[in-house]
């Protein structure tokens, strides 16, 4: 096998792994998310179960980079993957009969573990994109484009995967289910991964995490701000928002509710992983230098501002639960997706462009760090925005956060050369 076919088997290989997890991620969270709500958790409560999930992610970022450069980029593929099956059985365990706190504290701990699990997926993912894609006629951009993109929509089909699973097929069965899925696509990933991958590096000091790239670390900054403002309103305000408002009370009702919502937030991640792929082409980058692509990052956090705040005042104005802001909110934050995704899209080319190959994963695990540390921010925020003020709090907050991400964008220098070394 020729190196370019060598290297494509393992990416497609690497892609198909990281499909299979995001799948499951994206069907766990829509259980857990109205599983509990259903048993009557506050939206702060609901917030807790999964804060631990994104403590986990800013610290197994910050340590799997340097763990891949040590021991290699499939050990953290497949330790992922493993945990992931671990903490679906572990949560089939979970008893009616324990006291909420108790039940609260255990969800808490199996959702820090599939943290723990998604996280050195996607660094191991994220990393194997900059060292296998080509470098020419801009190969990295579409192809990190393409594995982003393409995992969102399946990450949204998952959403849509789990609220029906709950709806027909109940919590315990769904997790049995998905845990027997996996495990199966793990054995064939062991079973079939082509060489192509780095297999580390004896002697690799954990200091070397932390870069000192300028741009790199304005990215993450900005990184941190972009996705604590889609999560303060998409973990708990927006669902728990439109459940109440689809939901009469019935069995029935819940379930209409539990397939409505689920439906809404697949369709709002198949539709920002559609863009992200597409971002390559919209953004004409094959075309573009790279401070012209900078400069396409700067403008586009700026344009997304306006949306969460338009809906804010929106809502604030409404007063209260109506159909037509519910029509209102649907289409605006369709809109916030497609425009979030381009910016997505533009970081996550920008965080391999700008770091070198020697260190690739510690830099791209820095990155994902910031990323976890904004979703924790996020899940924080969206739990205590909604109880304290509602959607227009929830929303305004998002505006807020988008401004702070801005700011990190301005920061970047265009002037500095991505890295261009050979792998």
């Amino acid at each position: 096998m020729t190196g370019a076919r060598q290297g494509l088997a393992a990416y497609i290989a690497v892609t198909a792994a990281y499909w299979a997890f995001m799948l499951t991620d994206g069907a766990l969270r829509m259980l857990v998310l109205l599983h509990f709500h259903t048993l009557g958790f506050s939206p702060v409560q609901l917030a807790y179960l999964f804060v631990l999930y994104e403590i986990a992610g800013v610290v197994t970022n910050l340590s799997a980079g340097w763990i891949a450069a040590r021991f290699g980029l499939t050990s953290t593929l497949y330790a992922g993957l493993t945990l992931q099956v671990v903490a679906l059985i572990a949560l089939t365990r979970l008893d009616p009969s324990w006291t909420l706190t108790f039940s609260v504290v255990f969800v808490m701990l199996v959702q820090g573990a599939s943290g723990v699990a998604k996280d050195l997926a996607k660094m191991s993912s994220k990393s194997a994109v900059k060292l296998l894609a080509p470098k020419e006629k801009g190969g990295l951009f579409r192809w990190v484009a393409l594995l982003t993109g393409s995992k969102n929509a399946v990450k949204g089909v998952g959403f849509l995967l789990g609220a029906g699973l709950l709806a027909l097929a109940g919590f315990q069965a769904a997790l049995w289910g998905m845990a027997a899925v996996l495990a199966a696509i793990l054995v064939a990933v062991l079973i079939g991964m082509p060489a192509g991958l780095p297999k580390g590096r004896k002697g690799t000091k954990f200091s070397e995490v932390f870069s000192k790239n300028r741009n790199i670390n304005w990215l993450s900054f900005a990184r941190v701000f972009l996705f604590g403002a889609r999560d303060v309103w998409f973990v708990v305000g927006i669902p728990i928002y439109f459940y109440g408002v689809l939901s009469d009370g019935t069995e029935e009702g819940m379930r209409a509710a539990f397939f409505t919502v689920g439906s809404f937030m697949a369709v709002w991640i198949i539709l920002y992983g559609t863009v992200q792929a597409w971002a390559p082409r919209l953004l004409r980058a094959a075309e573009l230098p790279e401070p012209a692509i900078v400069g396409k990052a700067r403008g586009w956090v700026a344009a997304l501002v306006f949306v969460p705040a338009a809906l804010a005042v929106t809502a604030w104005m409404a007063g209260g639960a109506a159909p037509w802001l519910t029509v209102t909110l649907i289409a605006g934050l369709l809109v916030f997706g497609a425009i979030f995704a381009v910016n997505s899209s533009l970081h996550s080319y920008l965080i391999l462009a700008f770091t070198e190959d020697s260190r690739v994963t510690m830099d791209v695990g820095f990155y994902y760090m910031a990323n976890a540390g904004g979703r924790l921010l996020g899940t924080v925020l969206s739990g205590a925005s909604y109880q304290l003020g509602g959607l227009p709090l929830c929303l305004g907050t998002a505006a807020a956060l988008v401004a702070l991400s801005a700011l990190g964008a301005a920061k970047l220098d265009p002037g500095q050369a991505p890295a261009t070394t050979p792998a």
